[in-house]
């Protein structure tokens, strides 16, 4: 019979794999949250992770749940193991073990896969492994709704991306005065987008909160009032700066938004390229040969200058490129050849009609970005939570609810950020421009219509995945070019078939791990 703090040894293997399946979660899922704005020129790499170190972190302790599924997905009943808690540690240990293994894969092959399938699929196999193939729900309420979401999930995001994108295309881009138009038009995006992400995360945010409790009218209604809010922002503050910066060049900063009725005029100037990532040259295959300075305050010279001189590698440089590689690289894959004729597809539109909407792409993944952190962070450490409170207690909650300490959620919150800034380019390389060529209003259409798709679906009932979600988003805003060649339909069957692997391949992992450990010859002393 177990007592309270057996199996140490246990407790700290699934220690070390809780963050290896984290960090992988941050590379791979946390990804989806900031691919499209950093594929659009909207935020670099490096301002993502910064971004994201914050947003995901707020999200998990501000309105992240308190309690975690046990065996996530309603698949295997924990009462099960009632008898044997030491038994549900070894299948918890195995199964993130099978998740990583899988996460962390098909992360190093640029595959976008669903984490919550991974565990999913690993306590599956483990389920398999120690009571058979009946003790498995294979209904809707277990497997049937995974397999579901393989189709549902894509399809209806792409649905909405679609529609949101051709009201911006037709609505504005397409228009004789596009910029005079997206000037009229943008306080009533900041309105529905805002008032749309906050009715998420109130309604889906805040699981164990008084949040939790109120009525779908209450929620609109603070949702309403905070859209009104940063629709009067965006009609007395951001607006005005953005006629002042873009149609009048004025010399202006990010910061002057917050005070542009009390600044005076300044003398008008061109916006400098590196602002604007060079939307519209992208596609013509102009260069700027302009020198760029680095973190560091160095140079970095271009394809003019760079062959001129050698260059001289300090140990404190090198240091540097091996912490900072992940968010060094170019994940913008703007000059990769295999794309090139899935670019050139691509409708280009003035590029300062595009400009005026990166900084509602980076709200959208912001909020984004927060309602994963909400939601999903302390999934991700369920299972680590359940092998603790086993390890702690001896016992076994048959509620299959678990408490998830503050360590543990700062534990998991950490792996989740170093995964996303050392490894997470993978993941935006190919959810970005690797799919189809994005910029600002196709990035905001993509991930305003993932985060609906992802609301929606979940108020009905319905099995959703916002990794599915905005890989089908994508696709869909990619077709909206009226073109089937511009979209990397190589890539979107790889991703495919990734998703179709995730649950048996992380299942059989975990399924023969604890096969091995459970039913291997044991020494009796």
């Amino acid at each position: 019979m177990m007592l309270p703090y057996d199996y140490t040894w246990m407790f700290g293997v699934t220690m070390v794999v809780a963050f290896a399946d984290a960090y992988g979660i941050g590379a791979n899922d946390v990804a989806n949250s900031f691919a499209t704005s950093v594929a659009s020129g909207s935020l670099t790499l490096a301002q993502a992770c910064i971004v994201a170190c914050f947003t995901e972190f707020l999200g998990a302790f501000l309105l992240g749940a308190n309690t975690a599924d046990t065996i996530k997905g309603g698949i295997l009943s924990v009462s099960r193991f009632a008898d044997t808690p030491e038994l549900l540690m070894l299948a918890m240990t195995c199964a993130i073990c099978g998740s990583a293994a899988w996460v962390l894969f098909a992360t190093s092959r640029g595959w976008p896969v669903s984490t919550t399938h991974s565990i999913v699929g690993a306590v599956l196999g483990v389920g398999i492994a120690a009571f058979g193939g009946n003790s498995i729900n294979w209904g809707w309420k277990g497997v049937g709704q995974i397999i579901c979401s393989w189709f549902l999930s894509p399809v209806m995001a792409g649905i909405i991306s679609a529609i949101i994108y051709s009201i911006t295309k037709y609505g504005i881009l397409r228009q004789k005065d596009s910029v005079k138009w997206a000037l009229r038009i943008i306080p009533a995006y900041f309105f529905f987008t805002t008032a749309i992400e906050a009715f998420y995360l109130i309604y889906k945010g805040a699981p164990g909160t008084s949040a939790a409790k109120m009525s779908v009218g209450v929620i609109v209604g603070i949702a309403f009032g905070i859209g009104g809010v940063f629709a009067l922002f965006a009609i007395f503050f951001f607006c005005p700066w953005l006629k002042r910066r873009v149609v009048d060049r004025e010399e202006l900063k990010w910061y002057h938004i917050f005070v542009i009725p009390f600044v005076s005029y300044r003398a008008p100037k061109e916006i400098p390229a590196e602002t604007r990532e060079t939307i519209s040259s992208s596609s013509s295959g102009k260069e700027y040969p302009t020198d760029i300075k680095d973190a560091e305050g160095g140079v970095v010279q271009t394809n003019e200058t760079a062959d001129l001189e050698p260059k001289k590698v300090s140990l404190k440089d090198k240091i540097l490129n091996v912490l900072l590689r992940g968010i060094r690289k170019d994940v913008r894959n703007l000059e990769n050849e295999n794309v090139k004729s899935v670019h050139a597809a691509a409708e280009i539109y003035d590029s300062d009609v595009e400009y005026m909407f990166s900084f509602l792409q980076v709200i959208t993944a912001c909020m984004a970005s927060f309602a994963h952190g909400s939601n999903d962070v302390s999934n991700a450490v369920g299972p680590l939570s359940s092998v603790f409170e086993i390890w702690k207690t001896a016992q076994v909650d048959l509620t299959n609810k678990v408490p998830v300490p503050l360590w543990i959620l700062a534990y998991g919150g950490v792996a989740i950020d170093i995964g996303l800034a050392t490894f997470g380019y993978k993941i935006i390389r190919v959810l970005g421009n690797n799919i189809t060529l994005f910029t600002p209003t196709r990035g905001f259409s993509a991930e305003l219509g993932a985060a609906l798709t992802v609301l929606t679906c979940t108020k009905l009932g319905l099995p959703v995945s916002t990794t599915h979600c905005i890989t089908g988003a994508t696709a869909a805003v990619g077709l909206c070019n009226g073109k089937l060649s511009a979209v990397n339909w190589k890539m979107l069957a790889w991703c495919f078939s990734s998703w179709i692997l995730t649950l048996p391949v992380a299942g059989t992992i975990a399924g023969l791990m604890f096969s091995f450990a459970a039913y291997a010859p044991a020494l009796v002393k």
